[in-house]
């Protein structure tokens, strides 16, 4: 079954407004309608002195220097992209909604060495390809206000659709099934 929107109104998911022009439905994007959100890797220089910590250094921390055995399932939240087979990462503890309410988040993430945090505009980077993702919108006082389950390709309509809600301020979003932290999500200012 088709639906179809009233001219003049905006789909949010996919940032069109949709007119009528001759008594024909067009979709454009307006400038004033788009809704545009930023997701960018966490800053490498938090993690940097991880890599010259010897093993008995990092297991004090409670982190772990690991290689990647595959291509897929070590996540590098610095650059949004997996490491490849033989790439080393630091597995540690990290604290990724560090807030004074009752929704303080950590658990464990993967970082690389040499690399720089990534930005995507408007797109969903390539680390969130092929995994669902709980989407949790927070308000301007890291408080949850909604969430979100979103399946392999819906992370884009799920986000603007989230961000639809002028009181979220940003998206945490997580690996739904292992539960890590994937990376935030914040309105572009750009």
């Amino acid at each position: 079954m088709r639906r179809t929107l009233a001219a003049g109104t905006l789909n949010a998911s996919i940032g069109t407004h949709l007119e009528s022009r001759h008594g024909i439905t067009v979709a454009t994007k307006r400038k004033d309608d788009l809704m545009t959100y930023a997701i960018t890797g966490l800053d490498a220089d938090r993690f940097a002195s991880l890599f010259a910590m010897t093993d008995a250094e990092l297991a004090a921390i409670n982190a772990r220097r690991v290689t990647a055995t595959a291509d897929r399932g070590f996540p590098c939240r610095i650059s949004l992209e997996d490491a490849k087979a033989g790439e080393e990462l630091i597995l540690l503890h990290h604290t990724s909604h560090d807030v004074a309410t009752p929704y303080r988040s950590a658990y464990a993430i993967y970082v690389r060495p040499g690399v720089e945090a990534a930005t995507w505009r408007d797109e969903t980077p390539p680390v969130f390809e092929g995994r669902p993702l709980a989407l949790r919108a927070f308000d301007a006082e890291g408080m949850l206000r909604t969430a979100r389950l979103a399946g392999p390709g819906e992370a884009d309509g799920a986000i603007r659709d989230l961000f639809g809600d002028k009181g979220i301020s940003y998206i945490d979003a997580h690996n739904a099934a292992y539960g890590c932290f994937a990376a935030r999500i914040e309105r572009d200012a750009a």
